[in-house]
């Protein structure tokens, strides 16, 4: 229970490598987390040390993350935190992991699309058409499907 559990916001340095193993599928990369300050003297934003972090993910979490990241992608990770060392030829090496339990795309950088991923069963058809949610860009026209928004009917999702 005395886990040390952290939240890091940085960026994809490598692409997700994808495993099958024996417990199941896992998927690792390298997360760059880069601190940064504003400088009062250059009156500037301006970059820190960057910290890497190898990211582990397990199971459903391993497959939606090899099919979503690529690199330079800002994500959030949270997980549990795992610092390692150990002696390789002679030298000591010092490595900080983390065994993630959720990972998103950081939206303050950007926008993002869900969709759930698809299931080894069929679901079922919905009981209604769902609504169109779509706002059109330039505001001349009307969703097909405003009258349903107006009506507030609500959405079940399966």
């Amino acid at each position: 229970m005395n886990e040390t559990m952290v939240c890091a916001v940085g960026r994809v340095a490598t692409q997700p490598v994808y495993r099958e193993v024996a417990s199941g599928p896992s998927a690792r990369f390298r997360l760059a987390v880069t601190a940064r300050y504003w400088d009062r003297e250059k009156n500037t934003w301006t970059d820190g040390h960057t910290n890497f972090f190898t990211v582990w993910a397990n199971r459903q979490l391993a497959t939606n993350t090899a099919a979503s990241l690529t690199v330079g992608e800002p994500v959030i990770v949270q997980g549990r935190l795992k610092v390692r060392t150990d002696v390789r030829e002679g030298q000591s090496w010092t490595s900080a992991d983390i065994d993630a339990v959720s990972i998103g795309h950081d939206l303050a950088w950007g926008t993002s699309a869900f969709r759930r991923a698809g299931k080894a069963e069929a679901a079922p058809a919905p009981t209604q058409p769902e609504p169109n949610w779509e706002t059109p860009l330039d505001g001349s026209a009307e969703p097909a499907d405003s009258a349903a928004q107006q009506r507030c009917e609500p959405v079940v999702l399966t």
